[in-house]
């Protein structure tokens, strides 16, 4: 635990519980270390943060359309890169039938979130049917493929060298958010078992981001049984409770969902608003200068953003102010509605990521102009 230099204090005009009974007329922004962990100071401004009237640099906010990604991929180490750095790379994959070689991540932990589709995946540990809104943790050396019975659009997060791990849910307790009874496992039944055969099949191993296949005469996803505390493993976000508080807006690390070495996956679910009257209603302005911020959009209405839709990706360089767009800005303090109505994954990274080549042809220029605007 490192020793930050500590001395709590109020200067000014300045409410003393954060994120609550702002000042009338004033806009709360956090300055905080380690991603709302650290010690962190809460400005109140007159103006937004993010009421800028031109930007200009590398700092600039990007979002990216995916759903405009055309090409289907028979393989996801074909499909197109988002984001990436040494400890973490996406990719969104959009893909229909059935694979007809298998693949194998020596890389690092496998991340799969099923935006759109279903099917059922074949892999070492056996078989498990996948639809939308499944996260599905594949270890690292994992081999497995995808039969389709819809097509399927897939968010790819790599834990590069790493593995996933569940959070520390701390006071809450091991139960909280979702209880690890909830994560279900692939079995080995019928459909496994009809699976295999003498045939020969391919398995495509991806090591340093380059790609080898050895051949097999036979399916090499023949194991008749197995044991041991290592498997694939499986959590829908329907079954996610996220944490609430009606008289404290909470950060977005309460919503953590699963952790790696250099960064972290969480998951906004639908939750009831706060309730208090002087407790914000919408994501408080915030620099978050120690991580990357992305957040993948996956249903429902997105309350703090403008113009944005599912299979959209938005991305935060870190030290980049950001918080609610105007027009979430404006209901603050009063929402209309009693509850969120979104489902979206955030991946907070440490290191600085760069942008895929494949996704410029589908970037939404104009999102730094969005966050123009008084939120009055």
């Amino acid at each position: 635990m490192k020793r930050y230099i500590g001395y709590p204090r109020v200067e000014g005009q300045a409410s003393r519980q954060a994120h609550c009974d702002l000042p009338p007329g004033t806009f709360e922004r956090e300055m905080s270390k380690e991603g709302f962990f650290g010690p962190a100071a809460f400005f109140h401004h007159r103006h937004p943060p993010t009421g800028w009237s031109d930007f200009e640099g590398p700092l600039r906010p990007r979002a990216f359309d995916l759903t405009r990604l055309d090409p289907v991929a028979p393989s996801p180490w074909d499909a197109p890169e988002v984001l990436y750095n040494p400890h973490c790379r996406l990719r969104f994959w959009r893909t229909e039938g059935a694979m007809d070689h298998l693949v194998r991540n020596a890389d690092g932990d496998e991340l799969v979130f099923v935006h759109r589709g279903r099917g059922d995946l074949f892999c070492d540990f056996g078989h498990l049917a996948v639809e939308a809104g499944d996260y599905v943790v594949l270890p690292r050396g994992t081999m497995w493929r995808l039969e389709c019975a819809e097509p399927v659009q897939a968010l790819l997060i790599e834990a590069t060298n790493s593995s996933y791990v569940l959070p520390d849910k701390g006071l809450a307790g091991n139960h909280a958010i979702f209880d690890p009874a909830m994560l279900d496992t692939p079995r080995i039944d019928e459909a496994f078992l009809a699976q295999q055969g003498e045939r020969s099949w391919r398995v495509a191993i991806k090591r340093r981001n380059a790609v080898s296949v050895a051949t097999y005469p036979f399916n090499p996803l023949d194991a008749v049984g197995w044991h041991g505390d290592l498997s694939a493993c499986r959590v829908n976000v329907r079954d996610l409770r996220p944490l609430m508080s009606h008289r404290y807006h909470l950060p977005p690390s309460a919503h953590t969902t699963f952790l790696a070495d250099r960064f972290v996956v969480c998951t906004f679910a639908p939750r009831p608003f706060e309730t208090d009257p002087g407790a914000l209603k919408v994501p408080f302005f915030h620099n978050n200068d120690d991580y990357e911020e992305v957040i993948f959009y996956h249903d429902g209405d997105f309350f703090s953003r403008d113009n944005i839709h599912p299979g959209m990706v938005t991305f935060h360089p870190s030290g980049f102010t950001h918080g609610p767009h105007p027009k979430a800005l404006s209901r603050m303090l009063v929402q209309t509605r009693p509850a969120t109505d979104e489902y979206a994954v955030m991946i907070d990274t440490r290191d600085a990521l760069e942008v895929g080549a494949a996704v410029g042809s589908c970037e939404w220029t104009g999102y730094v102009d969005s966050w123009k605007g008084s939120g009055k």
